[in-house]
């Protein structure tokens, strides 16, 4: 057994506890398993397990809250895709099993996910884990899932699918270790929703024999087989002194009085209570995907309106992103105008809007009617923006629908490298870190296998950061993308000139202990230090040399 595992830390803390793996692996229906003949009775009998999947999946979201909501809503969205369901009725009506049939439909389907890129092909995982549970439902068989333990316990697996990780109980599941995954995959957000600490992209760590303790170190990546309880002591230490330090409340800012708002990256009205616990000085990214999935046709603006208004509301400053649907998250009622060999570079976003101006025209009057007579500042932006011209047209959609402070994400390179450009048309950028590190890298960012070039310690990517901070011109320039959630980045992207951070409400505490510890200039020295290194390992090592403020805070 080797003396240390390494992968990726993507949510911080410290966890000790012995090995528990995935319980109930569902087997393949043999291939070639036959019904007995009665093929209306057989496809009722799928049919009804894929709704009864489908409904559990939106038991667990609706308990679990949060993104978690969000993300296994989705994952209901795929078992009641009416494709999958056709599918399995042809193969039984050739005389599969409903569990072969089953199986095989969704085999259909995964390929295609495989081959498309990007999101979803990200969401493979998410696929197999709906065959399974459908296959367990027909056949009898136990979901699926964590294992029940009487005692707190480190989890393995290769990959956890949404509906595993939604519902861990931090108070039994002290950390979990995955040998898939990257910074962005659902697993890592919904482990940073939740505070639990979490290493992805371990290889080796599924080879860890049942029992095994592990000490886990959701910030550095470090799994360590058998430590000593001396090791154990000194992270629990370390993992206690860090609560402490980052308990205070208050705006976010530096030792020496610089400013830096702390914002909440939320999905919908149900994430305004936790952004709110842990001390959201507003919102810097409102999702609104949530009010278009699973719909032929788009809502409308009465209903949209109720759901903006109650997230404007509860906060004095609000960004809102507009829908960004299209290629590799397709809505029904948002057709591509053809096949797309690469979803990922197709229309999507503000491209898939400029087809379809009847559905912003929608979301922009609601949001206006929604921001009407209530003591909030309204900021709208617009997903994948290329070029000034598409800020321009954006803009000016917006102060059509009397919405006044119109900007853009910063997404794609080309954006970046002319932000002096965009900063002529729009009122404000927010940076994406995490589409911007997929595009300049080449590299999925849902693929742990290309998890070093999403780590957004690239220096690189610090480059490009730069560049559109300084190309904003003194106009506000967030950063909406997960590295806003990591206290050491957080201070670097400070020192890089972004003027205010957005991320999941449960990291808020430890970047504004972060920022209270040191002072802007101590924060850009760290940022030219990250951007003189030659890989994200040594950017962020000499970044944490700069800013010795974190050691003491135990972060």
């Amino acid at each position: 057994m080797p003396d240390r595992l390494s992968g990726l830390g993507v949510s911080p803390g410290a966890g000790a506890g012995p090995v528990r793996t995935i319980a109930g692996a569902v087997p393949e229906p043999p291939a070639g398993e036959r019904h007995g003949g009665d093929a209306a009775a057989e496809t009722a009998r799928a049919l009804a397990a894929l709704e009864e999947v489908a409904a559990d999946l939106e038991k667990r979201g609706d308990r679990a809250g949060g993104e978690a909501r969000d993300v296994l809503a989705a994952q209901a969205m795929m078992a009641r895709d009416p494709g999958l369901a056709e599918l399995a009725g042809q193969k039984i009506a050739d005389g599969g099993s409903a569990p072969r049939a089953v199986y095989e439909a969704f085999g259909v389907f995964r390929d295609m996910l495989a081959g498309a890129g990007d999101y979803l092909a990200a969401r493979v995982a998410d696929l197999d884990d709906i065959r399974d549970r459908t296959v367990a439902v027909l056949r009898g068989l136990p979901m699926p899932g964590v294992p029940d333990s009487d005692e707190p316990f480190v989890l393995v697996a290769r990959d956890l699918a949404p509906a595993d990780t939604a519902l861990l109980d931090p108070a039994k599941v002290v950390a979990f270790v995955t040998e898939e995954g990257g910074p962005t995959s659902h697993t890592a957000i919904l482990a940073r929703s939740m505070g639990v600490p979490a290493v992805v992209a371990c290889p080796g760590c599924t080879a860890l024999a049942e029992g095994t303790v592990v000490l886990v170190d959701g910030g550095s990546g470090d799994v360590r087989p058998d430590p000593s309880a001396e090791e154990v002591a000194r992270a629990r230490a370390v993992a206690g002194a860090r609560s402490a330090a980052i308990a205070a409340t208050g705006p976010g800012t530096t030792a020496d009085g610089h400013a830096v708002p702390l914002l909440a990256n939320v999905g919908g009205p149900q994430d305004v209570a936790a952004a709110l616990e842990h001390g959201a000085e507003g919102v810097g990214l409102f999702r609104t995907e949530f009010l278009f999935l699973d719909r032929t046709t788009p809502p409308g603006e009465d209903e949209q309106e109720a759901a903006y208004r109650a997230v404007l509301e509860a906060f004095p400053y609000v960004v809102v992103r507009t829908l960004d649907a299209g290629a590799d998250k397709p809505l029904g009622f948002l057709p591509a105008t053809g096949e797309e060999p690469n979803p990922a570079l197709g229309e999507r976003g503000l491209r898939m809007l400029r087809r379809h101006p009847e559905v912003l025209a929608g979301q922009l009057a609601a949001l206006a009617r929604a921001a009407r007579g209530l003591p909030v500042e309204l900021l709208v932006m617009a997903p994948m923006v290329a070029d000034a011209a598409e800020a321009r047209e954006f803009t000016e959609t917006c102060r059509t629908a009397g919405i006044t402070r119109a900007g853009v994400m910063i997404e794609i390179p080309a954006a970046a490298l002319r932000a002096r450009d965009l900063a002529a048309e729009a009122a404000f950028f927010s940076i994406g870190t995490n589409d911007l590190a997929q595009y300049a890298f080449a590299a999925d960012r849902q693929l742990g296998a290309l998890s070093r070039l999403q780590d957004p310690w690239q220096p690189a990517l610090l480059d490009l950061v730069a560049l559109t901070a300084e190309g904003a011109g003194g106009k506000p320039c967030g950063v909406c993308g997960e590295a806003a959630g990591d206290p050491a980045l957080a201070c670097v992207l400070t020192g890089l000139g972004v003027t205010s951070l957005s991320m999941s409400p449960p990291a808020l505490p430890a970047v504004r202990a972060a920022l209270a510890a040191h002072t802007l200039d101590q924060c850009r020295h760290a940022a030219t230090a990250a951007r003189t290194a030659h890989n994200a390992d040594e950017a962020r090592q000499a970044a944490r040399e700069a800013l010795p403020g974190l050691t003491a805070l135990g972060l």
